[in-house]
């Protein structure tokens, strides 16, 4: 068994390594509010003893279909590796820092958490570690998870994928334009950097504060905006259900302006297809939430810390007419 059990973690660490590496060369939005549940895992342990409980736990917001991205990667992670996932999430820091206190006081395995919410999330989180609990951080925290005693971070540098929006609409444009960066969620550190990104490489970039979570409401402020600011060249969205949204305020607002976004799913992905949607920046949450859970099994099982002490980068990476086709037919299946 232990033979066995030492080639399938070569095999893994294989795996891992040769995505890690790739992933660094290449540089929102389902589940209910305030869910928890277990997603399970395959029928035996794939260690051939202990039978792990990992945590994730995340700051997921009501109707957001980024998240199936998430989920899609951790579920399939767990279910190679018999692993018990618990999932649960709130978009509010106070009551995401209380579902990682509940799963340290249920005694899980590992944690892996999204450090959106970081004043809030990192005490309770390093709480965790102190207590012998391994703890990943992944998709938010890039700058905060060594904070949270976090062993890794899985997921973008919002900086520097702002950038690269920046200088991709910079070259497109010759300099010239404005760019309107759409926030969809006052606080969020990743979203208020992706912005201070773009705004680092294209200047003339203002920032639009609406609710994400009501779509009719975002798109008329996109509207009003387009409206009444005909300068504006580019709309730089940071999630792909936002960018439909800009599309339609576009279309309501007779405004010639150009859409980009960050993230993708399936309507989007057809978006840039048909041209509608100039380019996407994808920081690829399926990969997120794999690595996260097969990160900690790695660690419970052979004492592994992927990345070195360093950020392992999922994004950012690019999706536009070059490769959409290549990219589009996993995008219905919460692969991309």
């Amino acid at each position: 068994m232990r033979i066995d059990r030492s080639r399938r973690t070569l095999r893994v660490l294989a795996v891992v390594a040769a995505a890690s590496a790739a992933l660094a060369a290449c540089s929102s939005q389902g589940g209910a509010q305030n869910q928890a549940g277990s997603g399970g895992g395959g029928s035996a342990p794939a260690d051939g003893g202990t039978k792990y409980t990992i945590a994730m736990i995340t700051h997921e917001q009501a109707g957001d279909t980024f998240w199936d991205k998430i989920r899609a990667g951790a579920q399939d992670a767990a279910t190679e590796h018999g692993i018990d996932l618990k999932y649960s999430n709130n978009e509010n820091g106070p009551e995401q820092a209380t579902l990682v206190q509940n799963a340290i006081d249920s005694k899980v395995s590992g944690i892996a958490v999204t450090l959106s919410n970081a004043d809030a999330v990192i005490p309770v989180a390093k709480k965790a570690a102190d207590a012998g609990i391994p703890v990943v951080a992944f998709n938010q925290g890039f700058d905060q998870y060594k904070q949270a005693g976090a062993k890794m971070y899985f997921g973008s540098d919002e900086d520097l994928a702002g950038q690269t929006v920046g200088q991709r609409i910079a070259a497109a444009s010759g300099g010239s334009g404005k760019a309107l960066c759409v926030i969809q969620a006052q606080g969020s550190v990743a979203l208020e950097t992706r912005c201070a990104g773009v705004k680092k490489t294209f200047p003339n970039t203002e920032n639009l504060y609406v609710n994400g979570a009501d779509k009719p409401a975002e798109q008329a402020s996109i509207g009003a905006k387009l409206q009444q600011d005909k300068s504006i060249t580019y709309v730089v969205t940071l999630g792909a259900g936002d960018a439909l949204a800009a599309l339609n305020a576009k279309a309501d607002a007779g405004s010639n302006t150009k859409v980009v976004t960050f993230d993708l799913n399936p309507d989007a992905a057809k978006a840039i297809k048909d041209g509608r949607i100039g380019f996407s920046v994808d920081q690829q949450p399926y990969v997120q939430g794999y690595m996260a859970v097969t990160s900690l099994w790695l660690n419970l099982t052979n004492g592994n810390d992927i990345g070195g002490g360093k950020p392992v980068l999922t994004g950012p990476s690019f999706v536009d007419a070059t490769n959409i086709d290549q990219i589009l037919p996993y995008t219905s299946s919460n692969k991309r």
